[in-house]
């Protein structure tokens, strides 16, 4: 599946650092709380994974000065590496998952049943 929308809560991440490297900080620090400084220094585990311009940018899309939950959103990121040509058994070790898990979220959404919330 390879149109997978950007999860909102997502959005940020990916603008400010582009894809590839939103996935790879989705896995590294993603579920874990992680204070956003300012002015980083050479010791902050940021500037150890990626470049001052790319935590500026973070720190421009969400703001400097505070702590905050890194989301993850493990469907979304098995669809890229999937749209990537990833094998479904190298993406749920990736992701720490089964590959039961990593099908069910690759498998297309029947759109011949109606929602039941849908709009008429």
């Amino acid at each position: 599946m390879t149109d997978v929308k950007v999860p909102a809560h997502l959005q940020p991440y990916v603008h400010a650092l582009g894809e590839d490297l939103a996935i790879r900080f989705f896995l590294r620090f993603g579920g874990a709380p992680l204070y956003l400084a300012g002015r980083p220094q050479d010791r902050s585990q940021l500037i150890e994974f990626m470049s001052a311009e790319h935590v500026a940018a973070l720190a421009k899309a969400l703001g400097p000065g505070h702590i905050f939950r890194v989301p993850i959103n493990r469907e979304w990121i098995a669809n890229r590496l999937s749209a990537k040509g990833w094998k479904t058994l190298a993406i749920a070790r990736e992701l720490h998952v089964t590959d039961v898990t990593v099908r069910k979220w690759l498998k297309p959404k029947d759109q011949r049943q109606l929602s039941f919330f849908s709009k008429l």
